[in-house]
């Protein structure tokens, strides 16, 4: 059962995530996935969990003991991908060409989880001396709000939820997402929420009898323009992640052309840098608003608090890595990146993490969504490698 078997299977079975829209059909939410991946785990006959937490969604978690292992590492790879608009490739039939595999997921990340899947096989079936004991944990909703591994980091470190799968904490984790063999140590954390304003009905022919929520709301976005430039200037950058930023990617308003509108809202994306506190950020821009705005409004709670991943705390780990990359994939570096993953719940709940896996992050999320097969095969032997040859903690 090689890596690109495997991926191939995955590509096949969609898991769209309908990213908070009103969607369904065959396609969305991670259910069938879910399935083949606890069929997988009974024939390897090893303990598994398939922990449901909303319709359609489960963290699919599989334990591998190596006798007398005395450290133990935690790989997880999200089920979920984006959606499939726009695409110019049969999303869901993986192609093989020119030494790449296409389909949605190939890169971010069913290819990463794919190169986990493959070396936990071959440690359940080669059970080398002084291998680790491992975890690998499928999760889900990772596209949108991260309900698995909100769940998951749960398993250890609130102790009514240790079990058999978490007796202790891991000691290390290992995320999966398209680094291109690099190892990333730090990166920023996205916090999200809204504003809304409220005005006054009427008839558009008298729009002086009302009050337009979108006039009153186009007053803040101009605000947060302002706000967005000035950003870099009074947050210095991180060495490793880059500045901080702000953006606002949604807005929402009214009814009817012939009618005032009421109510506006718009969507903000705050991208955190380590050493910011996501809450914090939020209360920054309200404070900022309110110094220049003559009218009430409301911020709504956040639907994600930024989480971010700091290297303080995770360089004997990607150190160990790269150590292990070069026989395989040759000279790589410890990175940061602007976008965000599960090692900073991880790594928030106690367990230094990294991300490392196959792939590029310019090739996630795209119309063609295409992953290198030689970096597939590569990172599967670096997993395996790495569990392996973990016999101490840290």
């Amino acid at each position: 059962m090689t890596a690109l078997d495997l991926l191939k299977d995955l590509i096949a079975i969609p898991s769209v995530n309908p990213m908070g829209r009103d969607l369904t059909g065959p396609e969305f939410f991670e259910t069938r996935l879910s399935d083949y991946l606890a069929q997988l785990f009974r024939r390897l006959d090893v303990y598994h969990e398939r922990i449901e937490l909303a319709p359609g969604r489960a963290n699919v978690i599989a334990r591998f003991d190596s006798p007398g292992a005395r450290s133990t590492v935690l790989l997880d790879a999200h089920q979920d991908t984006v959606p499939t608009d726009g695409m110019v490739i049969p999303p869901f039939d993986p192609v093989v060409k020119d030494g790449r595999i296409y389909g949605r997921g190939a890169c971010d990340i069913k290819g990463g989880m794919a190169a986990m899947l493959a070396a936990f096989v071959r440690l359940v079936q080669e059970r080398p001396a002084g291998a680790a004991n491992v975890i690998m944990s499928c999760t889900c909703d990772e596209e949108s709000t991260s309900i698995g591994i909100r769940d998951l980091v749960k398993m250890w470190s609130d102790p009514s939820r240790r079990g058999r799968l978490f007796p202790q904490p891991p000691d290390v984790a290992i995320i999966a997402e398209p680094t291109s063999l690099d190892v990333v140590v730090a990166h920023r954390g996205a916090t999200r929420w809204k504003i809304r304003t409220t005005g006054r009905a009427c008839h558009s022919s008298r729009p002086s009898d009302g009050v337009n929520a979108i006039y009153r709301m186009a007053k803040i976005v101009s605000c947060l323009e302002e706000y967005a430039e000035q950003l870099p200037r009074t947050t210095p950058a991180h060495p490793l992640c880059g500045p901080a930023t702000l953006s606002v990617g949604v807005i929402q308003g009214g009814s009817s052309v012939n009618v005032v509108p009421d109510g506006c809202t718009i969507d903000i994306d705050r991208r955190v840098i380590p050493g910011e506190d996501g809450h914090v950020a939020m209360q920054q821009v309200e404070t900022y608003l309110r110094q220049r705005i003559n009218f009430d409004f409301e911020m709504l709670p956040p639907w994600i608090a930024g989480a971010t991943l700091s290297d303080d705390e995770n360089g004997p780990l990607a150190d160990r890595l790269i150590q292990h990359i070069a026989p395989v994939a040759g000279t790589k570096k410890k990175i940061g990146v602007a976008y965000g993953t599960h090692a900073s719940r991880t790594a928030a709940a106690g367990v230094p993490s990294v991300v490392f896996g196959p792939g590029s992050i310019d090739q996630a999320h795209t119309k063609d969504e295409w992953l290198p097969i030689d970096e597939l095969e590569q990172a599967s032997q670096i997993y395996f490698r790495f569990c392996a040859n973990a016999p101490t903690a840290g």
